[in-house]
């Protein structure tokens, strides 16, 4: 600008919890078993249930990834609006995860938007980096569209550097913050943004200008090398997202969306009136939505 549920993990409290039984166990010796007769099973021992260590409300959120998080183009032509963020922006309109999450009096101090337009993932340890200095609650993610949005498909970013940026990204961020929460969205559908953004006159003039080029140039074209042009960003994008899930899968606080941006069939309602491309106002409080549901479902491991 797909899902995955990990495994709970055991706490401190209930790995205690299991080598208190376990030593009781072998205090007590055999002889503490009472017999069991011929065809008579053991009765199992309760496992000790996890505590959840995903924090719903985290104290404070830095945003990383690209012009998406900025507010590209939602409040006027060619230009940063970081207040309508989907992330952290202060809009009442758009009402930001960090504006749901930590109420909009605390957004100066305790939000922080380091993305940047036109970013791509090799950027993202940088601001990674950044954040972790920090020390936020939570981390939100949203990279990957500029990968795909080259001059041509020859350039677009590789499947296996892009996944190298998001390890070491994280690697970044656990050296210095290793309680910091990740909430990781996907890349959206460039296709369907494609399809939804053609039917305006003024959205394909602006794209001639350079805007997406691999998916968006010749708009008009639905010949065979269009096509399959097209489909080679598509199919860039659900690599992409693939990527997205199996990092932050190796990551105990780490949540993906499940491939809910990448699913969302933006409308013209929620595009810019500008360049029918990136998320207006309305997409922007779309993107908040998608963010906020999954911070704070249930409790455990994402």
């Amino acid at each position: 600008m797909p899902a995955n549920r990990r495994g709970r993990i055991r706490t401190p409290a209930a790995w205690a919890a299991a080598t208190a039984l376990v030593a009781g166990v072998a205090l007590a010796g055999c002889d503490a078993e009472p017999e069991r007769g011929p065809g008579v099973a053991a009765r199992p021992s309760p496992s000790p249930k996890p505590t959840p260590e995903w924090d719903t409300s985290p104290a404070s959120v830095a945003a990383v990834g690209d012009s998406i998080t900025r507010g590209f183009d939602a409040c006027g032509v060619l230009v940063d609006c970081p207040e309508v963020s989907w992330a952290t922006g202060g809009d009442a309109r758009v009402n930001s995860l960090a504006r749901r999450l930590l109420g909009p009096a605390a957004l100066p101090a305790r939000s922080w938007n380091l993305a940047r337009s036109g970013a791509r993932a090799a950027e993202l340890p940088t601001q990674m980096a950044r954040a972790a200095a920090k020390k936020p609650g939570l981390v939100t993610v949203m990279v990957g569209a500029n990968d795909a949005c080259r001059d041509s498909t020859a350039l677009m970013t590789p499947v296996p550097d892009f996944r190298a940026s998001l390890t070491e990204a994280m690697r970044e961020l656990r050296e210095v913050s290793p309680k910091s929460q990740v909430y990781v969205s996907s890349v959206p559908d460039l296709k369907r943004l494609w399809s939804t953004g053609r039917g305006s006159a003024i959205g394909k003039q602006v794209w001639k200008l350079g805007v997406c080029a691999s998916m968006l140039g010749n708009a008009d074209d639905l010949g065979p090398a269009a096509t399959e042009r097209r489909e080679q960003v598509y199919r860039r994008v659900v690599a992409y997202n693939e990527a997205l899930r199996e990092v932050c899968a190796k990551d105990r606080l780490c949540r993906y969306d499940g491939g809910a941006v990448f699913g969302f069939r933006f409308t013209g309602e929620q595009l810019s009136p500008w360049d029918w491309f990136h998320p207006g106002l309305d997409g922007q409080e779309r993107l908040a939505d998608i963010a906020y549901a999954k911070v704070t479902e249930g409790g455990g491991d994402g």
